[in-house]
């Protein structure tokens, strides 16, 4: 055992042993590489012999990675007190944060790490360009190793935020569903692959050539598959048949057991005659004799003996209840039990991977009807959001995700499945403000936060009531906190403040730190970039007051 072993070289043999576990490199091969970075003469020779067991080929997706562009500026949430509202206390606050989300990711990593029930995200797929964003993170126009380079990293904060339980759902076109997938499969891993949705859109597309294009997909994962509970969608039974006296619907089943154990040799104390009345229609178990009634037996064919499936007994009690119904069927008599109709009874099925009921020409009109003229391009259908919210969870309080808001279509969907269902769901949505001919302020501010305001009191922040949806629909109430990321130099005085005087923690769910010491230390764990610049102590316990 090398006793002064240096610290890169525990590393260097930890590392090994960590790759050996990961199922990366064979054991025999770690402990050869082991061997010989002990009894290398320096750091720098024990470097290139681990690079041996460190290094190989990607075997699975690859694309020309850009990385992002970065500051060493601490990105932190603040609220905009004019843009934020509340209508009842006893909701939920909802959350709309305003800019880059890598950074809002970031930030809300701080709070919500492992408690994000559902992500659904439309991302920029297919423009040509990706305006301002592109300027500020790549520098040129959208190209599929854009995309997937602009989405790897927030997957992979994405994962982080999702519950042990949680499921995403993303959104995508015919020419890049494919290489999403792949991208999903890298960070998700193929283990936890729901289901890719076709989703029928409708009419033609004008760009399409050789065929209308009038669907696009919906990739779906779970953080974890062995936890994750799909839910089912509930069915409307069908009752044809009306009981006067009892004022139930009911179906019918019939009285002879089927399938299996459905033979007289089976259960011979359950084969006997019953007795009906052409006249009166009454049923009984005891012997009868005359011409209105008939003798009936329970038959699988004609030439072999079925039974029942109750005894005499029960059978008597179903007959003087009025539970029996007799069905002519090609002139044989058939008996049948009245099935009612219990409320409680709920029958489910597992929902379709085909998703066609959704109508998306509405999404433009509804847009209309709250802004009174077009505001964006290509809105999402609040019916489609709603309906992946229902298949992902059946929590009341579940907590939804949106990381490409756009015009608002997620947080429309959860506050309109809170309205209709008596649900208490929550919503983060998060939106770069780019400016389009339509929104010349930023889509942030005049179309995704604007359309909240609208459709949660019923009017917009300059107090206009004259739009349409105000008129057909009741507000849906809620709580509005908005947030734009704010920047602040990570190792110095910016007038006269520290990012630790600047930084607001009760904006990520804390109480005010008591000491300056504990924020400091706070924000040095939880913020990326953060330098932990510390004041001598002298100068540090002028500046702290105990509180």
């Amino acid at each position: 055992m090398i006793i002064n072993m240096s610290e890169i070289k525990k590393q260097l043999i930890e590392e090994m042993d960590q790759r050996v576990h990961d199922k990366i490199l064979e054991r025999t091969k770690a402990d050869l590489l082991i061997k010989l970075i002990t009894n290398a003469d320096d750091d720098n020779e024990a470097l290139s012999i681990a690079a041996m067991g460190t290094t190989y080929k990607r075997t699975g997706l690859h694309f020309d990675y850009r990385n992002e562009k970065m500051s060493n500026d601490i990105r932190y949430f603040k609220k905009n007190e004019r843009l934020s509202f509340r209508t009842d206390n006893e909701k939920p606050v909802n959350k709309l944060i305003i800019g880059d989300n890598y950074e809002a990711l970031h930030n809300l990593l701080i709070e919500y790490k492992g408690k994000i029930d559902v992500i659904y995200i439309d991302p920029p797929y297919g423009k040509d360009s990706m305006g301002e964003f592109a300027q500020t993170n790549y520098n040129n126009a959208i190209t599929r190793d854009n995309l997937l380079s602009m989405m790897y990293p927030r997957l992979c904060l994405a994962k982080l935020l999702l519950s042990d339980e949680g499921v995403i759902f993303c959104s995508m076109d015919d020419k890049n569903q494919a290489y999403m997938k792949c991208l999903f499969d890298e960070i998700f891993t193929e283990k936890n692959f729901i289901t890719c949705f076709p989703k029928k859109g409708s009419g033609g597309r004008q760009d399409s050539t050789h065929y209308a294009i009038i669907h696009e997909y919906v990739i779906c994962y779970c953080k974890n598959k062995d936890n994750y509970v799909s839910c089912k969608v509930e069915i409307d039974k069908k009752y044809k048949f009306f009981d006067e006296e009892k004022q139930l619907h009911y179906n019918t089943q019939l009285l002879r057991k089927w399938g299996d154990s459905s033979r007289r040799q089976d259960r011979p104390n359950l084969y006997y005659p019953i007795y009906y009345n052409l006249i009166t229609s009454k049923f009984t178990t005891i012997e009868q004799s005359g011409q209105d009634w008939i003798e009936i037996y329970p038959k699988l064919s004609e030439d072999e003996d079925g039974r029942w499936r109750w005894g005499k007994t029960t059978m008597q009690e179903a007959f003087e209840n009025n539970e029996v119904i007799m069905i002519n069927k090609k002139k044989s008599f058939i008996p049948y039990e009245k099935v009612y109709e219990d409320p409680n009874d709920i029958t489910t099925k597992l929902y379709s991977s085909w998703i066609d009921e959704v109508d998306g020409s509405t999404a433009a009109k509804l847009l209309k009807s709250i802004f009174r003229k077009k505001v964006f391009d290509y809105p999402k259908a609040v019916d489609l959001v709603e309906k992946i919210i229902s298949m992902a969870t059946d929590k009341e309080d579940a907590i939804i995700l949106d990381f490409f808001a756009g015009s608002g279509t997620t947080a429309h969907a959860v506050l309109e499945k809170n309205y209709f269902e008596n649900k208490n769901m929550q919503f983060i949505v998060c939106q770069l403000n780019e400016k389009t001919k339509e929104a010349p302020n930023g889509i942030a501010y005049d179309v995704t936060s604007k359309r909240l305001k609208r459709i949660m009191t019923g009017e917009c922040y300059d107090g206009s009531k004259d739009f349409k949806w105000a008129k057909d629909n009741e507000p849906y109430v809620g709580n509005l906190d908005v947030y734009e990321i704010a920047s602040v130099a990570n190792n110095e005085f910016v007038e006269g403040k520290s990012p630790f005087d600047v930084i607001d923690e009760t904006l990520y769910g804390k109480e005010r730190f008591k000491t300056l010491r504990e924020k400091i230390d706070w924000v040095c764990k939880n913020f990326q970039h953060t330098q932990k610049v510390l004041e001598s102590y002298e100068e540090w316990s002028k500046r702290t007051e105990e509180k």
